[in-house]
């Protein structure tokens, strides 16, 4: 079918059902992991857009949506806790400060207490982290050459990453341990 112009015209995508939903939910979860505020933002993201493409209002559906994330929680596909340690166990390892790390999950909808007992339950610590930060982005003694000039910039930059002051002083004027070298 074309219209006047001769353009195609696209008939409007299935109304929003409770099975769409699901089938939505495990296609998401399937490749990544989530929060449970985290997919139900995706969900309404796919309502939205198909609610308006059909001319519909989204808000009919946000109980339907809730269901679904209810029953997602219920049968143990999505776990707030899980998700909270498993990413702060991964951004540790890749050097991210506890304030990045906390900013991150609250930005997925993980609740302060939450991501406050996943920080505390972590192996890592705050050193560790910088020290780890500071060899990805070759700062302080992972600097080739000379680092003196730098020193101020590099301490800049820990400090945008969130560390503290006293923490990003030590990696930064400190030394590589042997094993690092």
């Amino acid at each position: 079918m074309t219209d006047a112009a001769g353009k195609p015209v696209r008939k409007p995508p299935r109304k929003v059902s409770e099975a769409y939903l699901q089938r939505a939910a495990m296609s998401y979860l399937e490749r990544y992991a989530s929060s449970a505020e985290n997919l139900r933002r995706v969900l309404r993201r796919k309502v939205d857009k198909r609610c308006r493409l059909r001319g519909e209002d989204p808000a009919e559906f946000h109980d339907m949506i809730d269901d679904v994330v209810a029953k997602s929680l219920k049968i143990g596909l999505i776990d707030d806790t899980r998700y909270a340690e498993a990413r702060v166990a991964t951004l540790r390892r890749r050097g991210g400060s506890a304030r990045a790390i906390q900013a991150k999950l609250s930005a997925k909808g993980v609740d302060r207490s939450t991501i406050a007992a996943a920080l505390e339950g972590e192996e890592g610590d705050e050193e560790q982290a910088a020290r780890a930060f500071a060899r990805r982005r070759k700062l302080g003694p992972f600097r080739p050459g000379e680092r003196a000039p730098y020193r101020d910039k590099d301490l800049a930059a820990m400090a945008r990453a969130g560390f503290r002051f006293d923490v990003a002083r030590s990696i930064v004027e400190g030394e590589r341990d042997e094993d690092e070298a």
